[in-house]
């Protein structure tokens, strides 16, 4: 036994050499532990699907870097690819049809084209609020437990990148996270270790952050800032993004199974602008059309309320039938016999509407099966012309997408035919109606705010307000403040108005302010009270504003901004403003002025 052992270690050892390896892992004394096991047993019987011999073992080792796999010393990422797993190949995503399309920011892809072409520092950054617009920064963190692992990784990462020649492009999002990833014990950050090659041109970086973290990371280090030119991406107009869902409502009508109609579209935008102000376009219209396409489609594939109606009645009589089954009472009898019959008629059409249904609803995910089959084709075909294979591209345009085309439109007249000969079960179109209930439950505004048309709710103020009886002259300076607002007469960026109510006790002061508030968000809910007498000394003036930056309570916000910040579209009272401090008046002038 002895003997043996040290002829395996004598044989792994010099194979070390051959295998260059500074050591002899557990891996090498295997595989000459196999290699031996011919002095024992018989290794075409042990083994007879493996090849053992030995000038084998070294060619495979050669091959399949078995050293390196093994050893764990020499290069600990050198096994991986290294970009196929700490990254996502964006290119590869966007030849199979996963990304979005990208519509308008026309100058600002032009930017980024023009930066790439560089010879030096040729990494844009872009930068804009979150919604307007992979290397996985986290993924090359998970798992680094010992100082140095991060640095090996990124080092990996960014040398197969270098070495493609300038094929490869590394996109960068939340690039604001490369400060101090990774900087634990003394060892250096992702900003550091991409500093030289992004100002010697040897990697072409895209980053994209937000300028709240551009100017709270990137621009603290001078020398990470100076090696990224900025391309500033702003806000879409609302014109602008109805453009942007117009491009993309395909994707989501695909995705969904529904249609999605041009109005639902407009409104998402509109809407989204003038009521959901702590998100910015086109993102927060883009998720209004989501939700309210994941809504219908959850209607569709839910039973419909009529087939509920009679289920729900049918289980009713049921249950009433079990207890009149065993009662002798000739009267239950009658009832008992009542019930069969209305139970039949029921039954039968419970039949009915399932049929209708369950006919309409396959119809529907026929059409939906033949546009996914479209998709499918259309993204093959633009395969075919990227590698100029024109004979497959051609095929697959006047043969095989024609075909289905005329399925899909065989399916869409099946499918209205039926409709006409019936009534319809399913509604399958996103319209304004679905986008206002959407933006209703995300801010509480009553739908039927939301619809009604601007120019009536003006022309009808007065006999709202005049519920406050006697106050006739302070109703219709409140009204025509209301009109000259919403005529555009006013500053935007300041309140739609200001009024100082003044009189005695019990005269409709805050009845006024309530209406106020009814008329303009259907519901008093919205007025804001604030008793004012809270704020009667110097140093509670900041609980209406919050803390100043450094002080306790900084990051909770103030009794008046984090309310308004949360509903923005309320009536605010201050009550009992005389008792403030005059501190309190200036912050108000402040906020009255400038909004």
């Amino acid at each position: 036994m002895k003997e043996s052992s040290g002829a395996l270690f004598l044989s792994s050892t010099s194979g070390k050499q051959v295998l260059s390896s500074p050591f002899i892992p557990t891996g090498h004394i295997l595989m000459f532990c196999a290699w031996h096991v011919a002095d024992v047993f018989n290794r075409e019987f042990l083994f007879p699907q493996i090849d053992l011999r030995y000038s084998y073992l070294l060619s495979w080792n050669s091959s399949n870097s078995v050293s390196s796999a093994l050893n764990g010393v020499c290069d600990p990422e050198g096994k991986y690819q290294a970009l196929e797993k700490y990254g996502n190949d964006l290119t590869e995503l966007a030849r199979r049809g996963k990304l979005d399309p990208v519509i308008g920011h026309d100058y600002e892809i032009r930017r980024c084209i023009q930066i790439l072409r560089r010879r030096t520092k040729n990494n844009p950054v872009i930068i804009g609020e979150p919604g307007l617009i992979s290397l996985d920064m986290g993924s090359l963190l998970v798992g680094a437990k010992f100082c140095g692992d991060f640095e090996e990784r990124l080092k990996t990462v960014l040398k197969e990148v270098a070495s493609s020649n300038g094929q490869i492009i590394l996109f960068i999002d939340e690039i604001h996270t490369v400060v101090g990833a990774g900087a634990t014990g003394g060892a250096m950050d992702a900003g550091n270790l991409l500093k030289p090659m992004l100002g010697r041109g040897e990697l072409r970086c895209i980053g994209a952050t937000t300028l709240t973290e551009y100017r709270k990371y990137i621009e603290k280090d001078p020398a990470l800032e100076r090696r990224f030119q900025q391309v500033y991406c702003g806000q879409p107009s609302v014109e602008d993004t109805i453009s942007i869902l117009r491009g993309l409502h395909e994707r989501y009508e695909l995705h969904h199974g529904v249609k999605i109609s041009d109005s639902a579209l407009v409104s998402a935008a509109v809407l989204s602008d003038c009521y959901i102000t702590d998100r910015f376009l086109p993102d927060k219209a883009i998720d209004l059309v989501d939700e309210a396409a994941a809504k219908l489609k959850m209607e569709i594939t839910s039973k419909p309320i009529e087939l509920d109606e009679v289920d729900r009645a049918i289980l009713k009589l049921e249950m009433e039938k079990l207890s009149l089954k065993n009662d002798t009472y000739k009267a239950s009898k009658e009832r008992l016999s009542k019930l069969e019959a209305d139970l039949a008629v029921l039954k039968q059409k419970q039949k009915e509407l399932s049929e209708h249904w369950e006919n309409e609803k396959n119809l529907m995910t026929r059409i939906r099966s033949i546009k996914e089959e479209i998709d499918r084709v259309n993204l093959e075909m633009e395969a075919a012309e990227r590698e100029y294979d024109l004979n497959r591209a051609a095929e697959l345009k006047y043969g095989t997408l024609m075909s289905l085309q005329r399925q899909l439109e065989e399916a869409e007249l099946k499918l209205e035919e039926f409709r006409q000969s019936g009534h319809s079960m399913l509604r399958e179109e996103v319209t304004d109606i679905d986008i206002a209930e959407i933006v209703s439950k995300w801010t509480g505004i009553p739908i039927s705010n939301l619809q009604q048309s601007e120019r009536d709710k003006l022309v009808s103020l007065e006999e709202v307000l005049k519920r406050v009886v006697g106050q006739d002259i302070a109703v219709k300076s409140v009204a025509d403040a209301i009109r000259r607002s919403r005529a555009g007469l006013s500053e935007p960026n300041r309140p739609i108005a200001s009024f100082m109510f003044m009189g005695p006790t019990g005269v409709g002061k805050t009845e006024l302010a309530k209406a106020l508030a009814g008329y303009l968000f259907n519901t008093e809910n919205a007025l804001v009270r604030i008793d004012m007498s809270e704020y009667m000394e110097k140093h509670l003036v900041s609980r209406l504003v919050g803390a100043p930056p450094g002080y306790v309570g900084y990051e909770e916000g103030g009794q008046l901004t984090e309310v308004v910040r949360r509903r923005p579209y309320s009536v605010v009272l201050f009550d009992e403003l005389e008792k403030a401090h005059h501190d309190v008046f200036n912050i108000l002038l402040q906020l009255l002025d400038d909004g």
